[in-house]
């Protein structure tokens, strides 16, 4: 519908059908029967009804846009405005449709289809049967369900022929598992899922209650009564019409004031007690609105509302502009993840007029009320569309979708309009955005009507084209709108004609992107979103072709590929303005300095992960191209001759050194090594090409080539080159080397766990494989990039994980996002310990391995100031860190294993606190060589280094005694050695990383005075280091002899840390024999409890006479011990005795004196 048309004179094609003889029926040039019979009388003939001819495109064939082996594999180049090949049909829909077509003369077969956003379900009905399969499967062949409808339903009128009227068939999938995201899942078809199927033409109605269980074609279904069925209810003349004379009409005139449903909608019932029960509404052009309650066991069907129109504020006048007849059109839930448990669920109408929400009870005993009510049509250009503007004939709200997780609501609005100079007709089409007011309540737990506005248009209507042909209400209400698909904003419009088009709003400009096939690809039957595992982000445009399988719109196929709207004409029925597509398509003034990208290494970054807009858009000049292309030129000739005869000079001529970082030319070649797609990896082995040795072969070969690149830039001098100007470039290039390293050894792993399941299972190697956790992980960063690389879709999860090396760190950011789906809590004890030692285990692996690998190949590495290992980034540590607290919060539940089992566990969880510590020690260095903050990084370091190492040693004294408290009574020699060798490695990775608390309680746990001594040694860290740490200890033990003979050996470390307590450094001073400095302390010391006595006195501190007694004679003995001390420094042993009969001291003074020398010289 959106796609400009070329004008041809029914003449001319007259002529050229009479002079080519008989034309294929097939081909674009002849109108279909379903065409013919439905155009108006003044239609423009030889209008094609399947595809979108474009005037630029060329009209070949779609299957020489499927080629047996892909541009990708290939290394050429592709269209970067080009829909991308998702999926083909399952085989048993092929066989269907060609065994349908062939009984049914051409235009005149309906087969209906869809799509399901929330369950990645797709549909088609070919004759009598229904197909239902997920298009994001990557395993061929494709599991697809068959449902056969019954016999009595299609016999109620022709429902195999074409109506003329688009999909004749109204799907809903019921996901009885909705409590889990649909994210959480690589694959949907593990959640149980019912099927309620309706026929907006006879009202009929199937329902499957489960489609994945083994009795899948149960199925209860209900006819429409006759009263129900023959008469219909026409609320803008009061008149009632039977079906047979609706059937006589004129095929011009519209249909809409018959009683076919236009919309419906199925929620699950949430009552455990009544499994598989969901309730169901739809409502018709008649504005009635009914209810289905659907159970195995039969259909319940009631009438809610009569009449959905509300009288229109305006008078009579105001329904004659609005149309009334067809409506109400849409039915939509408010939010599409509706906890289970919920008892009520929301829902949003769009009449002719306004927006009505209604709440449902989900129960047997179910029940609608009406919430709010808003006119979006009115004369106040604040309501939404304003009406009685000049010109204004008629508008039409054809369809509403709801975005932004319920918070925005987008309408899209037809307007009939003549003008009044030229007298000429056309339709403005437009998009009216909503979103509720602030401080509106709209929870799900709201039940009371809400009186007044609550909504406001979020943005100026967004008019998609300002003047098109005028249309008949049946091809206006065909129209259907999407929402919620890359670029984010965008929106996605379907016609009857089979066209879709994809509106983007971008620098204050509508751009429209036609979705382009040639003919023999059928219509479009729907489109959806591809769901992105990251929660909140839009995915690309999914687009069910009839003919050609499902096709994606990539979101730089969007941005680049994007024009202004014609100034005339969308439809395919012709174009008054002859020069409209080749003006649009010259309008690419925004991306004239863009060049297209090579596939070779950069075609996936078009769906990379978690960036802005324009990720897809790499500002690349066509210096760029030059460098990237030389550059490639001569590492080929290098691998054929192995000469750089004057690369360097011919790369830095080209501008090959003037950008840093990914950018850089020679970090984009080493990429596109790393990431290459082997050609002969297909997905028609499924799952079983990863237990083939060609995974790890291919892995090798790229391995080798990178080292042949890195000897390339060794002998091109280009590495000195590098490693002076661009860093940051040259650490990318080693990072691949190290994620290579990475995934062979993980690929490794993988080989050794199917061969031990394989050992002791009857299943076979490709079973054997997929029944592991990090075969689930596997999956999972193989399905995140399939999503967010539209390329990709058609691959297996397997070998998109084993290609896209340069991407290994998505599996740490899958580890912190999916872990709950990889080790479900609801799986047994044993199998959870299990699954989590195979993931801690490859995530060491990879982290290990890349430390060997930058240590093996130090000198072709940069200097490391400032810059941060990949394996030290946040993403990486906060996966390590989801499943070492996922372990630690299983160590309660280890009494449920045998001994054996819980010394794996316990080596596990070691190995992955020593990795998950090491990165976080870089990236704390990296953060202070560049100067940024870094306290809360240092912090959270701090915290989870205690929780790990306390939890690893607490673990290994509940090993030796399950009541185990305290080992320093020294009774049990032999758990204390026990204890010694199982806390060795705890005693490694505490000194590497300043885990003092560790290392006190594990010598004071074994009262080894000796270990704490060497430690104290060896663990000589900032501000005192380990030593501080065991003096601070003692004084808040008040274990002050075993202080001052640590003083001993650790003599100045003593001295620098009792300047804090003046109170010890007195003795310590005096052990070794600084008495004036001992003196000079006691006296200091004496003074200042003189000074805070007064000053407590002074504040209002009540007298105490025994306090200040005891406070004076503690001064009184400072003071005494001051002197002695002063003496001690200058006499010897007689000297004292001198003093004494010289009556210069006291008896006790000089007795303390001795004591003083015969204790401490």
């Amino acid at each position: 519908m959106f796609s400009p048309g070329t004008r041809k004179s029914n003449f001319s094609a007259r002529k050229e059908r009479s002079t080519l003889g008989r034309v294929p029926t097939d081909s674009p040039i002849t109108p279909l029967t379903e065409n013919r019979r439905s155009l108006p009388d003044n239609s423009i003939p030889n209008r094609p009804s399947t595809g979108t001819p474009a005037p630029w495109a060329s009209r070949l064939s779609v299957l020489a846009r499927i080629p047996p082996v892909k541009k990708s594999e290939k290394g050429g180049d592709i269209d970067p405005v080009q829909p991308v090949y998702v999926a083909e049909f399952p085989q048993v829909v092929r066989d269907e449709q060609a065994i349908f077509l062939q009984k049914r003369a051409p235009g005149d077969a309906c087969i209906s289809g869809g799509m399901d956003k929330e369950s990645s379900l797709t549909w088609i009905i070919c004759g009598s049967r229904l197909f239902i399969w997920s298009f994001l499967s990557s395993a061929a062949p494709r599991e697809c369900f068959t449902l056969d409808l019954p016999s009595s339903i299609l016999e109620i009128g022709d429902m195999t022929t074409n109506s003329g009227h688009g999909n004749i068939w109204l799907l809903c999938v019921v996901n009885w598992d909705s409590t889990r995201k649909s994210t959480d899942k690589v694959a949907q078809q593990c959640n149980p899922a019912g099927i309620v199927l309706c026929n907006r033409k006879t009202r009929a109605l199937i329902y499957w209650p489960n489609i994945y269980s083994e009795g899948n074609t149960t199925r209860v279904m209900s006819l429409a009564s006759t009263d129900e069925f023959q008469l219909s209810f026409s609320p803008g003349d009061g008149k009632t019409t039977t079906n047979k004379q609706r059937q006589h009409s004129r095929p011009g005139n519209s249909s809409t004031g018959s009683s076919s449903f236009n919309s419906l909608i199925a929620s699950a019932m949430p009552d455990p007690d009544c499994p598989y029960i969901c309730v169901a509404l739809a409502c018709s052009s008649n504005g009635e609105l009914w209810q289905f309650l659907c159970s195995p066991s039969g259909i319940q069907r009631k009438i809610i509302y009569h009449d959905m129109l509300s009288p229109f504020p305006q008078g009579s006048d105001g329904r004659q502009l609005m149309g009334g007849k067809g409506y109400p059109r849409s039915l939509i839930w408010h939010y599409d993840h509706h906890p289970l448990e919920e008892p009520r669920r929301q829902f949003l109408l769009l009449t002719d007029h306004e927006i009505q929400c209604y709440a449902v009870k989900l129960s047997p005993d179910s029940s609608v009320s009406k919430l709010w009510s808003q006119e979006i049509i009115g004369t106040g250009g604040d309501l939404g569309i304003q009406k009685d503007l000049a010109g204004q004939k008629r508008i039409w709200p054809l369809d509403l979708q709801i975005g932004n997780l319920g918070k925005e609501i987008t309408i899209l609005i037809a307007i009939f309009c003549k003008d009044r100079v030229t007298t000429s007709s056309y339709t403005e089409y437009s998009l009216l955005t909503m979103q509720y007011k602030s401080g509106v309540n709209f929870s799900l737990e709201r039940i009371e009507p809400i009186h007044g506005r609550v909504l406001e248009k979020k943005a100026p209507i967004q008019v998609i084209i300002p003047k098109a042909r005028v249309e008949d209400e049946d091809f206006l209400f065909s129209m259907r709108l999407k929402v919620g698909g890359k670029p984010s904003g965008s929106a996605i419009i379907l016609s009857i004609d089979g066209t879709a088009t994809v509106s983007h709003y971008w620098r204050n400009s509508t751009r429209l992107y036609h979705f382009d096939l040639p003919y023999d690809a059928g219509k479009v039957m729907d489109a959806s979103v591809i769901p992105s595992l990251d929660d909140g982000e839009d995915g690309a445009w999914a687009v069910l072709t009839e003919k050609a399988g499902v096709w994606a719109i990539p979101e730089k196929a969007v941005l680049l590929g994007g024009v202004e709207p014609p100034e005339r004409s969308l439809s395919r029925k012709g174009s008054s303005n002859e020069g409209s597509a080749q003006e649009e398509r010259r309008n690419f003034s925004f991306a004239g300095n863009i060049a297209p990208r090579r596939v070779s290494s950069e075609a996936w970054d078009a769906g990379d992960r978690q960036r802005a807009v324009f990720t897809g858009i790499a500002r690349r000049t066509a210096q760029d191209e030059e460098s990237e292309a030389l550059l490639n030129h001569v590492f080929h000739d290098f691998l054929l001759s192995g000469k750089v005869d004057g690369a360097l000079d011919k790369l830095r001529h080209s501008g090959a050194f003037e950008r840093d970082g990914e950018t850089n030319v020679f970090a984009r070649i080493s990429k596109s090594i790393v990431d290459t797609l082997a050609k002969h990896w297909t997905t028609t082995r499924g799952a079983e090409i990863v237990a083939l040795a060609v995974v790890s072969s291919q892995l090798v070969e790229k391995q080798q080539k990178h080292q042949k690149f890195l000897q390339f830039l060794a002998l091109s001098k280009c590495h000195e080159e590098l490693c002076s100007r661009q860093r940051q470039s040259l650490q990318i290039i080693m990072e691949h080397g190290e994620k290579l390293a990475g995934m062979i050894q993980l690929r490794e792993l993988q080989n050794m766990i199917s061969q031990t399941r394989s050992a002791v299972s009857p299943y076979s190697t490709s079973q054997s494989e997929i029944s592991g956790a990090l075969w689930d992980l596997i999956q999972l960063v193989g399905e995140r990039a399939r999503r967010n690389t539209v390329l990709l879709m058609d691959r297996d999860n397997a070998e998109v994980f084993y290609s896209k090396v340069s991407d290994l760190e998505e599996v740490f950011c899958c580890l912190e996002r999916q872990l709950e789906y990889i080790i479900s809590v609801e799986m047994p004890f044993e199998v959870q310990f299990q699954r989590a030692c195979e993931l801690s285990n490859a995530c060491g692996t990879l982290v290990r391995m890349t430390i060997q690998y930058r240590n093996e190949h130090h000198i072709w590495y940069p200097l490391p100031e400032g810059l941060t290992p990949w394996h030290c980034q946040t993403v990486v540590r906060s996966g390590l860190w989801s499943i070492a607290s996922f372990m630690l919060q299983l160590l309660s539940e280890t009494s449920h294993l045998h001994k054996s089992a819980k010394l794996n566990f316990h080596s596990h969880l070691e190995a992955l606190a020593d990795v998950l510590l090491e990165t976080y020690s870089g990236a704390i260095t990296a953060k202070l060589e560049r100067g940024e903050e870094h306290k809360y990084l240092l912090n959270e370091y701090w915290k989870r280094r205690d929780a790990l190492l306390d939890s690893l040693y607490q673990q290994v004294k509940s090993f030796v005694q399950p009541t185990y408290q305290d080992l320093s009574g020294g009774t049990d020699e032999q758990n204390e050695e026990i204890v010694k060798e199982l806390s060795s490695s705890i005693l490694s990775i505490a000194k590497r990383h300043e885990g003092y608390q560790t290392l006190w309680n594990i010598c004071s746990d074994l009262n080894d005075f000796e270990l704490l001594r060497n430690l104290m040694h060896e663990s000589m860290g900032p501000k005192g280091g380990f030593s501080y740490f065991v003096f601070q200890k003692l004084c808040d033990n008040k274990q002050f002899s075993k202080l001052m003979r640590l003083g001993e050996e650790f003599q100045e470390e003593l001295a620098t840390f009792l300047k804090q307590h003046q109170d010890l450094l007195w003795l310590h001073e005096v052990f070794l024999h600084q008495f004036s400095s001992a003196s000079e302390t006691l006296h200091k010391l004496a003074i200042s409890q003189a000074n805070s006595s007064i000053s407590a006195t002074e504040e209002g501190f009540e007298s105490d006479e025994s306090y200040l007694k005891s406070t004076l004679a503690d001064r009184k003995r400072l003071l005494n011990l001051s002197k002695i001390a002063a003496v001690a420094g200058v006499f010897s042993y007689s000297s004292a005795i001198t003093i004494y009969h010289c009556g210069s001291f006291s008896l006790v003074q000089v007795i303390m004196l001795l004591l003083f020398l015969f204790a401490f010289v």
